[in-house]
């Protein structure tokens, strides 16, 4: 699979705001109290996880 070169920017574009997603959702699951708010955010942490190792696989797979 090639890739030209702005496909290849605007994935690594979306791996950082994704990275960035991640980290919120991480430390805000740790400062709320309510259960069903910290039951989205660790939702949020779990699709995002998912959704970086997709865009990790694009990445590789576009360099090679």
């Amino acid at each position: 699979m090639n890739f030209a070169l702005h496909e290849t920017l605007e994935v690594h574009e979306l791996a950082a705001f994704k990275t960035i997603c991640l980290t919120t959702a991480k430390t805000m699951r740790g400062l709320v109290s309510d259960p069903q708010l910290k039951e989205i955010l660790q939702q949020d942490v779990e699709m995002t996880h998912i959704q970086l190792q997709e865009l990790g696989t694009l990445l590789t797979k576009a360099i090679q």
